[in-house]
């Protein structure tokens, strides 16, 4: 089964998670400051772990996805030192502690370590879709956030997504709606935080 098919499997939760009232918020311009910077220091601290999975991922991973995976480790890289970039500008402190969500979330990359690679692949291609998917949601965003959503919807990153899903159907997981229900409840819950910030 192509991962892709995934999406339709599961409409509500993906529905959920692509389309979140955090989301709706970035783009109309109602999501408080605050909100947002919490959300933005949680997410920096989620893709350091992010970084550190899929480094790993890469070491175990058959040859055809390496290219995919080491390209994304790089760009995740660039990505952390944007971050930087961003809490230096809107004087944010990025070693704050991890909320619930981000912890549970690192609990669920730690566990993906020890499953095999197709699920491993599945989850990372989960994460990767719906990012993009729930930026594209929130296009343009208010003025304030544009800025960021222009960041998370570049056509390179699309492509990136699109590698995953190549890699992801060339090893098929066990268990595919098992990890992808798993991933995109993650991915709500992580939503949820910055809303009830």
């Amino acid at each position: 089964m192509p991962v892709a098919d995934l999406l339709s499997r599961h409409p509500d939760l993906w529905r959920g998670a692509t389309r979140h009232p955090f989301l709706g918020a970035v783009r109309d311009g109602t999501i408080p400051v605050a909100a947002f910077d919490t959300w933005l220091v949680q997410d920096a601290r989620f893709v350091a772990d992010l970084l550190r999975f899929q480094a790993r991922l890469l070491a175990r991973a058959p040859r055809p996805a390496q290219a995919v995976l080491a390209g994304g480790l790089v760009a995740l890289v660039d990505e952390l030192a944007w971050f930087e970039e961003q809490a230096a500008v809107r004087g944010l402190d990025l070693a704050v502690p991890a909320l619930p969500a981000t912890t549970a979330y690192a609990e669920l990359l730690e566990r993906l370590d020890a499953a095999d690679v197709g699920t491993a692949l599945t989850a990372l291609w989960t994460i990767e879709r719906t990012y993009l998917d729930a930026w594209s949601h929130a296009r343009p965003g208010a003025p304030e956030y544009r800025p960021f959503v222009e960041h998370w919807t570049l056509p390179g990153f699309a492509g990136y997504v699109a590698g995953l899903e190549t890699a992801a159907d060339g090893v098929p997981a066990p268990d595919a709606d098992g990890v992808f229900t798993e991933v995109v409840a993650a991915e709500t819950a992580f939503w949820d935080m910055a809303v009830a910030a």
